[in-house]
């Protein structure tokens, strides 16, 4: 089992959420806030890594998040990238902070803070960030 992700990536995890949330509207309005972030990530990644570096990454916190969120077994990533049925979670939440802890957490592992950061900031542009 892979250690969780330290409580600053949930707290990032949670101000994304909450980033997202506040935009909600119009067609996206059904779609959770979640898919919204991972989208936004996706887009910058990609022009980082790849879609295949994405998707890879995204498999892995979607896995190591299902250690700890069970719920998170209906989850499924779609070949362009993007996670399908979290919506329909009673604790969709609690299973968007994870998996985004998760993802977060592999980032900061993989490319650094600094660069994760970079990417936020791309992705997020009228977010004032703290590093």
């Amino acid at each position: 089992m892979a250690d969780p992700p330290p409580p600053l990536m949930h707290d990032l995890a949670r101000r994304l959420l909450a980033e997202e949330a506040v935009v909600r509207s119009g067609d996206d309005a059904q779609v959770h806030e979640a898919v919204r972030v991972c989208e936004k990530l996706r887009i910058s990644l990609t022009r980082f890594a790849g879609p295949d570096g994405f998707s890879s990454l995204l498999r892995r916190a979607l896995a190591q998040a299902r250690t700890r969120v069970p719920t998170l077994k209906d989850i499924q990533i779609m070949p362009n990238g993007s996670l399908e049925n979290l919506g329909i979670l009673p604790n969709a939440n609690e299973a968007a902070v994870a998996i985004l802890a998760h993802l977060l957490d592999l980032l900061i592992t993989f490319i650094g803070q600094p660069l994760t950061m970079q990417l936020l900031k791309e992705a997020w542009p009228d977010t004032p960030w703290n590093n």
